[in-house]
């Protein structure tokens, strides 16, 4: 594997983990937000 493989491997992974570190979010915002709606 040459530097430039290894740094690419590097910022894919890190944007998997903000991709679903952002879903993860999304989804609870959502739910909070649905569950406030039936509160209300």
């Amino acid at each position: 594997m040459t530097g430039f493989d290894i740094v690419m491997v590097i910022a894919i992974i890190l944007f998997a983990r903000l991709g679903v570190r952002l879903v993860a979010g999304y989804i609870k915002m959502k739910k909070d937000k649905k569950e406030d709606d039936t509160n209300t």
